[in-house]
C-alpha cells in the first residue's frame, strides 16, 4: 500500500521535473540581487559581502538551479578553464600540487586541463599549444623547462602563473619557494646536533631550486666555520633511484661522513635504502634529512626529518594568483616560508 506522505513526495517530484529549468535571472530575483552579480559570483570574480553570496547560494539550493559551464563562459569570452603543465603525473610532490590547484579552482567554477612535460622542455612546449588551443583562460607551468622569453612570449596571449623561476613581465606571475633557506635550514639541523661532516646529495643542476638548495647547505657550513668539500657532494635527479645510486658513490668513494642532507625526500628514500644495504643504521651510524615533506615521509622507517614545503600549498597559491589575474587583479599571493620538520632520522654523532 501506498502512504499519503509517499504520494505527495512523488508529486513534487513529479512538479519539479515537469516545471521549467530554472535561470540565472530567476535566481537573481529570489536572491534580491541582480544576474551580472549572480554571474560574478559563479565565476569567481564578485567583490560582494558574505550575505550576498549565501542569498545567492541558498537560491540556487531553492531552485535547483544548474549553471551551465560553456553558456557562462561563451557570456563572459572565456572557457572557464586553466591550463596545467606538470613535470609528470606519477611524483608525490605534484601529484598533491595539482591537487591543491584543482581544489582551488573549483570554488570559484573553474576546471584545470593538465598535461605533463615529462621533464623535457619540447614537450613542455607541446603540451601548451594543446592546452592554447582549447582555449584555455590561463596557464599554470609548475616548475617549468621553458626558457623566460617562451613564457614572457605566452604571457602576451594570456596570464602566465609560472613556480620555481624568479621571473617578472606583464601579465606573468613567479611562485618560488625560498630553496636557499630551506637548504641552510636543514645543515643548520644537523650542525646543531653537533655533526661536521655532513654530505649531501644535490639535485638536478640543471633546475634552480636544486642549486639554491645546494647554495644553502654551502652558506650554512660556512657560517660554522666549516669548509665545503666537495667529495662530499654528488648529484642526483630528484628520484629514489638516484638517491640510492648517490648514496652508493659517496660510500664507494670513501667519502667520510656522519650525516646526510638529500636535496628532496624521494632521493633520501633511497639513500636510506643504499645505506641499509650497507649495513648503516639510521639515525645511529648515520643521520638523514631530506627536502619537501611528502606524506610518504612520515612513514618511512625511521619517520624522515625533513625541510616542509608543501606542495599542495604550491598548487593553492598558485590557482589563486591565476584568479585573482583572472578577476582583473595584478597577483599578490606569497608562499609560506621553509620550516625544519625534526622526526626519528636525525640525532647527534656518537662519540669518535
Amino acid at each position: 500500500m501506498t502512504s499519503a506522505s509517499g504520494s505527495t513526495a512523488r508529486g513534487r517530484t513529479a512538479a519539479r521535473r515537469d516545471a521549467p529549468a530554472a535561470t540565472l535571472e530567476m535566481v537573481a530575483a529570489r536572491a534580491g540581487v541582480s544576474p551580472s552579480t549572480v554571474s560574478r559570483i559563479l565565476n569567481g570574480t564578485a567583490g560582494v559581502s558574505e550575505a550576498k553570496r549565501e542569498a545567492v547560494a541558498a537560491a540556487i539550493a531553492e531552485l535547483g538551479f544548474v549553471p551551465n559551464p560553456m553558456a557562462r563562459g561563451l557570456a563572459g569570452g572565456r572557457t572557464l578553464s586553466v591550463g596545467v603543465v606538470t613535470p609528470t603525473f606519477d611524483s608525490p610532490y605534484y601529484g598533491v600540487a595539482l591537487h591543491g590547484i584543482e581544489d582551488e579552482l573549483a570554488g570559484a567554477g573553474y576546471s584545470p586541463l593538465i598535461v605533463s612535460a615529462r621533464f623535457d622542455a619540447a614537450q613542455e612546449a607541446r603540451g601548451i599549444e594543446v592546452l592554447r588551443s582549447r582555449r584555455v583562460d590561463g596557464l599554470i607551468v609548475l616548475d617549468g623547462r621553458l626558457g623566460a622569453a617562451a613564457l614572457r612570449a605566452h604571457a602576451r596571449a594570456l596570464p602566465v602563473v609560472v613556480t620555481g623561476r624568479a621571473l617578472k613581465a606583464p601579465n606573468l606571475y613567479a611562485l618560488n619557494f625560498d630553496n636557499f633557506e630551506g637548504g641552510r635550514l636543514a645543515t643548520a639541523h644537523l650542525l646543531g646536533l653537533g655533526h661536521r661532516r655532513i654530505a649531501c646529495i644535490a639535485g638536478d643542476p640543471s633546475h634552480a631550486d636544486a642549486n639554491e638548495r645546494l647554495a644553502g647547505y654551502r652558506a650554512a657550513l660556512e657560517a660554522a666555520g666549516l669548509a665545503y668539500e666537495p667529495a662530499r657532494v654528488v648529484p642526483g635527479e630528484l628520484h629514489e633511484a638516484s638517491g640510492l645510486a648517490a648514496v652508493e658513490r659517496l660510500l664507494d668513494s670513501g667519502a667520510d661522513f656522519t650525516a646526510l642532507f638529500a636535496a628532496n625526500d624521494q632521493m633520501a628514500f633511497g639513500a636510506a635504502l643504499g645505506l641499509h644495504r650497507r649495513s648503516l643504521r639510521i639515525p645511529e651510524d648515520v643521520s638523514l634529512v631530506g627536502y619537501d615533506d611528502i606524506a610518504s615521509a612520515l612513514y618511512a622507517a625511521p619517520p624522515l626529518s625533513t625541510v616542509r614545503q608543501s606542495g599542495f600549498e604550491l598548487g593553492q597559491c598558485a590557482a589563486t594568483a591565476m584568479l585573482q589575474f583572472l578577476a582583473g587583479e595584478r597577483p599578490r599571493v606569497k608562499l609560506p616560508a621553509p620550516t625544519f620538520v625534526m622526526r626519528e632520522s636525525t640525532r647527534a654523532p656518537r662519540p669518535s
